[in-house]
């Protein structure tokens, strides 16, 4: 039986039935206080993404447990059919209670392919802010004793030194180790989100079509617990799928307002721009000796 498209019947279908689970908006409106659902083309300048129009589809029947099968079929699809991908992607985080400003990185990730023997593997190269500029960072998984690869573009770190990936130089101003990033990763997240929230329920669900990011067409999708409750981890969580290239390219979540009518207090928020998936990376794309590379 020929396999239905993770996103492009299967949404499709879903959109007509009920709605899923994830969602992802952007920057501009979001912290302008807008709560509802956004279409957004990326900007260059600090990685906000304006907003544009996007229409809603009113659920029918079981919102979650449909929202839990598109994204496990996602994450099938994701480590059947993807090995590799290029990206730029831009991450703002709240870190000791600020929100600093979006980092931009040029990308390569290799997934984890056991029956191949091919480890996950992921390059980094910082682009902005100044601050960062030109930091380089490599691990592989297993490799070096599972320590990344890092110096820094500029500054007094001129070096190259590995670190332990969860140790505290590694995650100084990181909410995640970089043995967490990735497309697959943030997909195997959601899963476990969607799980616990189907649990302890009381989430609202909305589903959105032809939203954009950077100009390319996604449907996107939003949960919302309307009561701040313990057991919440979030008040509003989002996410953008590429309807071409059937992945997430963007996530981003937020806790309740800290006075009535205040707008939702941004915690994370991951974009992938000019996503290139297959492209055919191989084993130098990882290694620090790599010339086109500047780790010394």
């Amino acid at each position: 039986m020929k396999r239905t498209p993770y996103l492009s019947e299967t949404a499709r279908l879903i959109a007509l039935s009920a709605v899923s689970f994830f969602a992802a908006s952007a920057v501009a409106q979001e912290e302008a206080g807008s709560t509802g659902p956004v279409a957004h083309q990326a900007s260059a300048k600090d990685g906000s993404i304006p907003a544009s129009n996007a229409s809603a589809v009113t659920p029918a029947v079981a919102p979650i447990d449909r929202a839990l099968n598109i994204a496990n079929e996602g994450l099938e699809f994701i480590r059947r059919d993807i090995r590799d991908y290029t990206a730029t992607m831009v991450k703002r985080e709240r870190i000791d209670g600020v929100v600093g400003d979006p980092e931009f990185m040029a990308i390569k990730v290799r997934n984890r392919k056991e029956n191949a023997g091919i480890p996950l593997s992921v390059y980094m190269k910082f682009l902005r802010p100044a601050s960062v500029k030109d930091r380089e960072v490599i691990w592989v998984e297993g490799r070096d004793d599972n320590k990344l690869v890092a110096h820094e573009g500029s500054g007094m770190l001129t070096m190259t030194v590995k670190l332990d990936p969860n140790g505290f130089i590694a995650m100084r101003g990181q909410r995640y180790p970089i043995t967490e990033c990735g497309i697959e990763n943030l997909v195997f997240r959601l899963v476990e989100k969607g799980e616990y929230n189907k649990k302890i329920g009381g989430a609202d669900v909305e589903f959105f079509e032809d939203t954009k990011i950077n100009g390319r067409k996604c449907l996107m999708i939003q949960l919302t617990h309307p009561q701040k409750r313990p057991e919440t981890e979030f008040y509003i969580c989002r996410i953008f799928i590429d309807n071409e290239l059937q992945v997430p390219v963007r996530y981003a979540a937020y806790t309740w307002p800290t006075e009535e009518g205040g707008k939702p207090v941004l915690e994370e928020e991951y974009t992938y721009l000019d996503v290139a998936l297959n492209v055919g990376l191989s084993d130098r794309d990882f290694d620090p000796d790599n010339s086109a590379y500047q780790f010394k």
